[in-house]
């Protein structure tokens, strides 16, 4: 069940693979997820030292979950994945000159885990020729309905 999507990404960019990571979380992080306060939407991955975090992901505090915890929304939040996921995603990255976005927040066994895509870049010809194909397909569906 998706908590959170980022259709942005999928308008910016062309996802060639996906994979599943857990997020290094705190309690009233936790809370306010469950609540639907995070915001992925300008959020992107960068690898340091071997390891995936993710930047940018605004997660906004309720404020009955904690006195004595003094909240920071933007702060960087480490991914968790398997050390040979996090080798392939880094060669690719590094060799191939993919991106890693961060695609939804989604509950999976009662935890809350994030889909990650590895991306190219599309150009404003390709989000052009998207747009046209969706207007079409619209179109089509509205034919098709007025017709029957």
């Amino acid at each position: 069940m998706s908590i959170i999507d980022n259709r942005k990404a999928f308008h910016d960019y062309f996802i060639e693979e996906k994979f599943e990571a857990g997020l290094v979380l705190e309690g009233w992080e936790v809370k306010a997820i469950r609540a639907g306060r995070a915001n992925i939407k300008e959020a992107y991955i960068i690898i340091r030292n071997e390891e995936l975090f993710i930047l940018g992901m605004h997660i906004t505090p309720l404020t009955s979950a904690s006195t004595h915890v003094r909240p920071d929304p933007v702060r960087t939040r480490k991914l968790l994945l398997h050390a040979r996921e996090i080798a392939k995603l880094i060669g690719k990255v590094e060799r191939a000159g993919f991106t890693l976005v961060p695609l939804d927040l989604h509950y999976a066994k009662g935890m809350i885990k994030a889909t990650i895509g590895l991306a190219k870049g599309k150009k404003q010809y390709d989000k052009r020729e998207d747009e046209k194909k969706r207007d079409w397909e619209r179109d089509k569906a509205r034919l098709m309905r007025v017709k029957t």
